[in-house]
């Protein structure tokens, strides 16, 4: 089964980039043609990243290290928050806070504080303060689990970081890169592609795609955890009679459809209606005319 394929990609309106003026040079291998003033980004090579970030992540998540997801902008909050907890990763998606990668000893001193407060809640503490302090307590509860509520059981740096919109989250891409953490990332055309590890050039304003980008990168995290399963059992059996299960690890379930004729096509008036109801917060400068 192919982890995406270009049916997926045109309908959640990957390949629309912003408009021409707006462009970043060190984009121009990822674009494909221009129309009506904006780049149309090339959904080839947008499937052959895709293919390698998801490699990635899974050999990556093997290894017992985990995936940061990284996305604060509106459009990308609710997805970046519902996926990671869907594949058990940890995330950052209402602020950056500077040092959460070259800082994470006195960002682990705040995690704590979180957790003891939240004790606080329900060993009676409260019971005994005043309602000023409460109320102190509390504030200071939601502030801190607003920003850090995502990575509460982040123990360690991770073992990449997964980001949308790296014009926008240029602090986290620094620190990463201070602390040689390998980042896969959504590259539009107002990007800078050089620097990151495994670039994905695609949309990273619409709501569809957003999701998109990050319920592939979920579903890598699952798949690798699904595999750590089936070995697990497949050594339990041999240890227990010596003979091997038929039980077996499919290497690489992941296929490219051969597109390599396509032409961007226009979407339909209801689905760009639909689109414009659906990312009522995207860029005003990606506007799809006709």
């Amino acid at each position: 089964m192919a982890v995406v394929t270009m049916k997926n990609l045109l309908e959640s309106g990957v390949h629309f980039g912003h408009q021409v003026k707006r462009w970043d040079p060190r984009m121009k291998k990822y674009i494909f043609a221009e129309r009506n003033g904006i780049h149309i980004i090339d959904l080839q090579k947008t499937i052959a990243a895709i293919k390698e970030s998801y490699d990635v992540v899974r050999k990556i998540t093997s290894s017992g290290k985990t995936i940061l997801f990284v996305g604060t902008k509106k459009q990308a909050q609710q997805a970046i928050q519902k996926e990671a907890e869907r594949c058990g990763q940890f995330y950052v998606n209402n602020r950056w806070l500077g040092g959460m990668l070259t800082n994470f000893s006195t960002i682990k001193k705040s995690l704590q504080r979180l957790k003891k407060i939240e004790k606080m809640e329900v060993d009676g503490t409260f019971e005994n303060l005043t309602k000023k302090e409460v109320s102190a307590l509390q504030k200071e509860k939601a502030k801190l689990e607003k920003n850090l509520g995502g990575i509460k059981e982040m123990k360690d740096l991770p073992g990449a970081i997964f980001i949308i919109d790296t014009h926008k989250e240029q602090i986290a891409v620094a620190e990463a890169h201070r602390m040689h953490i390998p980042i896969i990332a959504v590259v539009d055309t107002n990007c800078n592609p050089e620097g990151i590890d495994y670039p994905i050039p695609g949309n990273d304003d619409a709501i569809r795609a957003i999701s998109l980008f990050t319920s592939i990168i979920a579903n890598a995290v699952i798949d690798s955890d699904n595999e750590q399963g089936l070995r697990i059992l497949e050594n339990l059996n041999e240890d227990e009679d010596g003979v091997q299960t038929d039980a077996s690890v499919k290497d690489d379930d992941v296929e490219i459809e051969d597109y390599s004729n396509y032409q961007p096509t226009e979407q339909k008036e209801e689905d760009i209606a639909a689109d414009q109801k659906d990312q009522d917060l995207v860029d005003e400068d990606k506007v799809y005319k006709d």
